[in-house]
């Protein structure tokens, strides 16, 4: 079971559980965007972009980000993922005291384990590094942060903003671009649904990014990933639909599942816990289904007491709702 780390792996579930796998899978353990891509999207020149090398520099895409934040583009860093942005950053601070708030990213325990996982913000100021999700994975809690950065200026925030993309209230993200103590990490393939090309970035100050630069193979950024990028991030239409869509189908998701009996708690975005008494024991009733969700043995604070569930089509959700309240004797 040791190598069930991350949802949207459903073949790695299936076998970790040994149970053969459906035909047709339902994937509640993926948090990506599920909204249709614009048609004109896939017409790319396949031979051109994979006979070239990539630009090492990312420059069309830091341009667009740079203009898009009103920032300078040598404050930014595009990474294969925000993955590669996490062991960059954790070669080049393994000196510093690190503290992580938990439950977070299990990718951050991996790059930092000299790192010490706490429950409380305000311990922040006992590290040199403190790192965190915001919105929160896996709860989709979502923090307003300009205030305790302000109150520990001499700890170096960095704040995983990997589904900010995906609020799906009245939250408004802060700039906190501004911060000088202050490293923000992005990806582009959640909400582009670009998980298998792998992209995003870090805006920081221009140290950190020369810094980070000199841990950084050459071409880490592949040609498809930037053309893709650069096209979504010009496709304004598919990002407010995409917004929509969630704020519409989420709410009635949770809505659905606690009219059902369940205990849900509150998440800003499009991803949220279910409680339940045994996540594995849950899984193994859902797999044979088709059915899919992401367990939380890996998580500090939940080991398996929650599963967190991902918004999908109206009639997927409803189809979880319904299998889990019969496989299920909850209070």
């Amino acid at each position: 079971m040791k190598n069930i780390i991350h949802g949207a792996n459903p073949e790695n579930l299936y076998s970790a559980f040994n149970i053969p796998m459906p035909e047709k899978i339902f994937d509640f353990s993926s948090n990506t965007n599920i909204f249709p891509w614009p048609e004109k999207i896939l017409e790319l020149d396949l031979k051109t972009l994979t006979s070239h090398y990539p630009d090492p520099e990312c420059k069309s895409l830091r341009e667009k980000i740079s203009a898009q934040e009103k920032i300078s583009s040598s404050r930014i860093l595009f990474t294969n993922g925000v993955n590669e942005a996490i062991f960059l950053l954790a070669q080049l601070l393994e000196k510093n005291s690190t503290g992580i708030l938990q439950p977070c990213y299990s990718e951050y325990a991996r790059a930092f384990p000299q790192a010490k996982g706490v429950f409380n913000i305000e311990e922040a100021g006992r590290f040199k590094n403190f790192i965190l999700t915001n919105p929160n994975n896996p709860t989709g809690i979502f923090i307003r942060l300009a205030q305790v950065i302000k109150n520990f200026p001499d700890t170096l925030f960095i704040i995983d903003e990997a589904y900010i993309d995906f609020l799906t209230g009245n939250e408004q993200p802060e700039r906190l671009c501004d911060f000088e103590n202050v490293i923000l990490l992005r990806s582009l393939t959640k909400i582009f649904h670009l998980s298998g090309v792998r992209i995003g970035y870090a805006i920081a100050s221009e140290k950190i990014i020369s810094a980070l630069k000199t841990f950084q193979p050459s071409w880490s950024v592949n040609a498809l990933a930037q053309e893709l990028a650069l096209r979504f991030l010009n496709e304004k239409n598919f990002y407010e639909a995409t917004k929509n869509f969630y704020r519409e189908n989420t709410p009635l998701f949770i809505k659905n599942f606690r009219q059902a009996g369940f205990e849900v708690m509150g998440s800003a975005v499009h991803y949220f816990l279910v409680r339940v008494e045994d996540d594995f024991a849950l899984i193994k009733k859902l797999l044979p289904l088709g059915l899919v969700v992401r367990h939380t043995r890996n998580f500090p604070g939940l080991e398996g007491k929650f599963i967190r569930v991902a918004t999908q089509r109206p009639f997927e959700n409803e189809m979880l709702v319904k299998a889990m309240s019969e496989k299920i004797c909850h209070a």
